[in-house]
């Protein structure tokens, strides 16, 4: 295991940084997941006009969620959101993704 591989795993169990949930895939059954939340405001230009827009972001390990999709669905603190969006891959060794979700 690499030392990014170690970290993740340090991150996704420390239970002040991620919590459990569920990932449910479209037409399949729910699978237990360690979600990290995020939720970073965005301010989108349009023309001369700011637009502040509340987003929501959770980081899934890919060992847990090996394909993602738009459309699947996170239980969350007893709240559901929907995928929209393609999931990302930022990290270095492409071992967590990214979801972009809104309220279902």
């Amino acid at each position: 295991m690499t030392a990014v591989g170690m970290a993740m795993d340090v991150l996704f169990g420390d239970p002040n940084i991620a919590s459990d949930g569920l990932y449910i895939p479209s037409g399949e059954d729910a699978v237990p997941v360690r979600l990290i939340a995020r939720r970073p405001d965005e301010i989108i230009g349009f023309g001369e006009t700011r637009v502040h827009s509340e987003t929501t972001l959770f980081d899934v390990r890919v060992s847990e969620v090996p394909e993602p999709r738009p459309g699947d669905r996170v239980t969350f603190n007893e709240r559901s959101y929907v995928v929209q969006g393609e999931p990302e891959r930022k990290d270095p060794d492409r071992s967590v993704w990214t979801l972009d979700v809104r309220p279902a």
